[in-house]
Parts: C-alpha cells; structure tokens; sequence
C-alpha cells in the first residue's frame, strides 16, 4: 500500500485520457497515472495534496489475495470495518470515528450509496475486485468536494482501462479451495483506431463458514454460503488528444445466507443486484487552458430478504424487499489561472451537479417491516482553488453549496496547505473545514408500523475537522528512503447527530437531531525499505471518539488498531506478501451484546480485542500466466468484530491468473 493521490473521476474538471502502461509481464489494461485529478479538483502530484490519502493498487489487490473490498479496506489506517457475516453480509465502515452514514463511495466518480438504506450507509460486504484497478481513500471531510456523507472520507472504486497497446488482448483468473470455493474471471480489451474497449466477467461460489460465534447455545452449526457474479462493459471513443466519450456499464447479483443473532438461523438468505451505469464526455478549450466536461450517471439497488417459518425465527418467517435508484449529472471545469508575483501554477475548477435519488419498499409478509416510499432531489454548485507559492508552498480552499428538496441545505468549505522541505527529504501537511451527511429517505419519511415513524424535519449532521501531519524520507545505509516515519493528528466535531426518541404518549418511536460527538486522534506509520526486494509498513491508528453528552465512548470505534503489511520478493519471480491486523477492544450499543443463552445486555458492553494474519504467495511462472496461493486467517482466530459474528475460518484458495 502507499500514499497517493485521491482520483476524482466524477468531478469532470478534467486531465488527459493519454493512457499510461502498466509494468509487468500481466499487464493488461492501462494504468492510471499517479498525477490526475485530486481532492482539490486539480490535476496535483501526490506528495502536493493537504489530505491523508491511501491508495490500494491492482498489484497489490493481486499479490495480497483481496477479493472483496471489505478485505481490502481493513489495512488503510483510520477506518474500522464492522462485518455482520460473511460475504454479502452487512458490512459498516466507521472512518476516523464518524459514523458508519459518514462514508461517501464512488464508482469511478459517481456516487453509489444506496439511497434506500435506512440509515443511508454503504454496505462494504458486496463488492468484488476483479474489475477494480485501484482503491483510493481520502480520509477527513470532504463535503466541499462531494457533499452529503463526506463527514468522516470518501472511498472512489476505480474500475480497469481499456489498453491501447493491441486491438485484442484477453485475461482471467481461476482459483479454487477450501470450503468448496471456485472463482474465475474472464476480460477481453484492446483499442481498434479512436476506439477502445473492456469486457469482463467474473463468478464466486463457496460454502463459506458459520459466522454466527461458537459460545452462543443456539448454535447449530451452519454454514452461509455465497453464489455472486458481476460483468462490467466499457467502451470510448477519442477523435482526438483533447476530446474523448466513454460509457461504463457494471451489473451484479449476489445471493447469499446470513444468520439473526444469537439465533442461528439456516433459512435465512438474502440477494443483493446493483445496476451501475455512466455516460462521460470531456474536451479541451483555449489551447487547453480550459476543460470542460459532462457527465450522466444512474445506480439501482435491489435488495430482497427471505426467512422461512421455522423453529428458529418462532415459526413466523418474513421476506421484504427495497430499491434505491440515484440519477446524476455533473458539469465540471478546470481553468489555469495567470502567476502573480511568487504565486504560480494556479488553477481554478468548478461546476454544478445535480442528483435525484428514490427509495421505496415492497409490501412483504406483515410484521416487523421497515416501510419507504419517497424522492428526493440535490443541486450543488461548486468551486476549488489551488495555487503555489514560493515554489514550495501548495495553497488549495474549497467551497461548495447543496439544496435538498424538503430539507435544510448546507454550505461547506475545505482550505489547506502542503509545505516542501526538500533540505530534509520531508512534507507538512495541514488542513481544516466543514462537512454534512443529509438525513437519508427512510430516517425522514420511513414507517415500521406500530413501532417507528420518520421525522420530515429533521437537520442534516454537521462537522468541523481539522489535521496536522508531516511525513521524512530517512537516508540510511545508502538507501535515500531507507526508513519513511509519518504522523497525522485530527480532530472532529460533530453537530445535530440523529438519534432515536421514544414518545410515550404516541407509543412509537422517531429520529431527533440532538447528540454531539467528540473525536481526536492520531494515524502513526513507519515504512521501512531495507532492500529493493523486501519492504514492511506498520500503521498504527488511535481514536477516541466520545458522545459530548454522556462521556462515553461511541460504539464500535476501537480504541487503537494496528496493521502489518509487508512485500518480500523471496525469488527473482516468487512474492510474499503477509499482513497481520490488530483491533482493539470497542463498546456495543445497549442491545447490541448478547449473552452465550442469548440475553441481550441493556447497556453497553466492550468487544474483546482480536487479531488476523493473512498472507499471499504469487509465482510469476511464465511470462503471461502466474501461480497464487491466498491464506486467511492462518492462526484461526474466533475474534467478534461484532458482538456475536465471528471471522471467517481458515481457507485456502490455489490459482492462477494470465494475460494473452
């Protein structure tokens, strides 16, 4: 893993679409280049940006054995991925101690956050990586930028480039193992004149494990298994070097068992379908001094659950489904701006975006079912300055403005500063601003009869951030970056947060904005490279996050969380690639802790703390085709990152992966 730049693929303030190549003998789609369009909207080198950004790479997507993007996000210092299951399963990501509503998530730049999710949470536990090129993180608040949601981060999923090094070259992967575990994938792309393409498609079938925690006496066992497939098209046309067009279509359907806790329940399933879609045309202006672009995005989400009547669920059983659909259009710009005395390379972006999302429910069997039916539309207008001072200075300020249909709208800012210290091989870093998380669909208008009724009036959360960080490059050994040590401190305070209240006079419950939260803490890293063949990094994330009213801590934020990645080229064509992940212990929610006869605690209670260790083989057997070995979980822990769900047993996965 490394730091890089945040890649704003759905800002439309543009760069250019030259494609670069990707090294390696499996090399089959372009890679994207490190200077692009970054959290500041303008085409930026990493070490220039005022944000703490991690980027997760194909390279290392492959060497490490990630398959989903839960996996992949529990190493990236900061944020906490709380799993409900296995793959398929609820996943929630709380980022720096902001809640798990507080995490924006894009798909090459479109925002993807079902909007019929009660709470308007993305679900990290549904996506696969064969068609990822790169992950990229930009932790803080990012509202100035994207909006609603970007209290606590924005995570882009950037899918792969077409090549344009032949008009036909194909790759695929194949894999099986342990608890009946088949997977394989398959792309074909190329570029034929102005036009390039990529098709892909991919499969995962497993048994999987029994997610539900050993100590409960209602354990049977069983296990829930997992059939998930997924197909992504692209195709675009560029008549020349400053103008290019291109669609992206991506289709999912994942099927899978889940368990009630502390009930383990074998008739209880659920299916998850997205349709993900974007139409994207750019070209440049005045000698390229202006860029401008357009681009159309739409995501449905269908998501259905099944329990059939049983001894398990009381013999009532209940099914119910949801949808949540989102259209988008953004109109962006970036503009170079003249040099003013020792101001220079200065740059100006900006545009307007608007979305308009729906969230309904469909009538399942009666009983306990949460119940949406309602829209709602948001127009923003946006603007991002940067500039250079000095030729060491890097200046960058954000500022943005959102309506809702129906609701309070907010006005956010970001400003910032990246300070060169070439002297000592070392870059301060430090920024502050503003951030909102809109109220979702069913906290405003959602109905569970008899039991919960939304609040129309409800405020958006609102946040003020700030953060400090500077990371050395140490010469040592002869080696000029031989020890790379880095901090970040951030704090967060968080305003209007939405809670539940109960009325004893109407008997039901609803939502109010009137918890506070107060978050502070530190992301340490040290990187050590002691030879070009072995490189090790230790991330090591401290949070206290408190609500401002009670004192206590917020819920399944741990204390401190460590994680050990490592790359050690132990042949000239053999990698290693271990990672071990420490989390600290964290409270529950009152409710939420269960007792091994099932009784659920009525006030909070702490997780214990747990460990994982990981590790990916790949031998490079041939030029074209390679070798893989994927352990998890070697040392077979039984940690509950949530209070009553276990991890995932041992496995392991045998491969290959090749490019024709």
């Amino acid at each position: 893993m490394r730091r890089s730049l945040f890649v704003l693929l759905g800002g439309l303030a543009a760069h250019s679409f030259q494609s670069h190549a990707q090294t390696g003998p499996l090399a089959t789609q372009a890679a994207i280049p490190d200077t692009i369009v970054t959290g500041t909207r303008v085409p930026t080198p990493q070490e220039r940006v005022p944000a703490a950004t991690t980027v997760i790479t194909r390279q290392e997507i492959e060497e490490r054995g990630y398959i989903s993007l839960a996996e992949a996000l529990n190493e990236v210092p900061g944020m906490r991925l709380a799993p409900t299951g296995g793959f398929g399963s609820q996943v929630s990501a709380f980022v720096r101690g902001t809640s798990s509503r507080s995490v924006l998530v894009l798909m090459d730049g479109v925002p993807v956050n079902d909007p019929s999710e009660p709470n308007g949470a993305y679900n990290f536990g549904q996506d696969l990586l064969f068609d990822v090129e790169r992950i990229e993180v930009l932790r803080g608040p990012a509202s100035s930028l994207y909006g609603s949601a970007a209290v606590g981060g924005v995570i882009n999923i950037v899918t792969r480039r077409a090549t344009e090094e032949k008009p036909f070259t194909t790759y695929g992967e194949f894999a099986g193992g342990t608890q009946n575990t088949l997977r394989g994938g398959l792309g074909a792309t190329g570029k034929v004149g102005q036009v390039d393409y990529l098709f892909s498609g991919y499969s995962l079938s497993t048994a999987g494990f029994n997610q539900m925690a050993p100590r409960f006496n209602m354990n049977i066992p069983e296990r829930d298994g997992v059939n998930a497939a997924q197909s992504t098209g692209r195709l675009g046309w560029q008549p020349n070097e400053t103008t290019r067009v291109e669609g992206l279509f991506r289709w999912r359907d994942n099927r899978f068992g889940l368990d009630n806790v502390p009930t383990d329940d074998p008739f209880y399933s659920g299916q998850d379908i997205r349709y993900f879609g974007q139409i994207r045309g750019e070209t440049a202006l005045l000698d390229g001094a202006w860029t401008t672009g357009l681009r159309l995005g739409a995501v449905q989400d269908k998501r259905s659950y099944t329990d059939l009547a049983s001894q398990y669920n009381f013999d009532t059983g209940s099914n119910s489904s949801y949808r949540g659909q989102r259209t988008t259009a953004d109109w962006g710009n970036t503009v170079r701006l003249p040099d003013f005395s020792a101001l220079r390379e200065g740059t100006v972006a900006f545009g307007v975006s608007h979305a308009y999302e729906t969230a309904y429910s469909v009538a399942g069997t009666p009983g306990f079912q949460a119940m949406v039916n309602a829209n709602q539309h948001t127009t923003a207008g946006w603007s991002a300055l940067q500039y250079q001072a000095f030729e060491r200075l890097d200046l960058t300020a954000g500022l943005r403005h959102d309506s809702v249909t129906g609701a309070e709208g907010a006005t956010t800012w970001r400003s910032g500063g990246v300070l060169a210290l070439p002297e000592i091989a070392s870059r301060l870093r430090a920024a502050v601003g503003t951030s909102f998380a809109a109220p979702a669909l069913f906290q405003r208008y959602g109905v569970i009869p008899g039991f919960f009724v939304g609040n129309p009036g409800l405020k958006p959360e609102t946040a003020t951030s700030w953060e400090i960080g500077a990371e050395t490059d140490l010469r040592l050994f002869g080696r000029a970056a031989f020890l790379t040590p880095s901090f970040t401190f951030f704090q967060s305070w968080v305003r209007d947060l939405i809670s539940y209240a109960y009325s004893p006079t109407a008997g039901i419950s609803s939502l109010v904005n009137v918890d506070r939260a107060n978050i502070h803490g530190a992301e340490l890293g040290l990187t050590l490279r002691p030879s070009a063949r072995l490189q090790t990094t230790i991330a090591w994330t401290i949070t206290e996050a408190f609500d401002s009213a009670t004192g206590l801590r917020l819920p399944r934020r741990p204390e401190t969380m460590i994680s050990l990645t490592g790359r050690w080229q132990a042949l000239e064509k053999v990698v290693v690639a271990p990672t071990v992940l420490f989390t600290g212990r964290s409270p529950e929610a009152a409710y939420a802790s269960y007792a091994n006869d099932g009784t659920a605690y009525p006030y909070p209670r702490y997780n214990l703390a747990g460990a994982v260790v990981n590790v990916g083989i790949t031998w490079q057997a041939m030029p074209q085709a390679s070798l893989f070995l994927d352990a998890r979980n070697l040392l077979n822990s039984k940690w509950e990152p949530v209070n009553g769900f276990v991890i995932p047993g041992p496995s392991v996965v045998i491969g290959t992966r090749f490019a024709l």
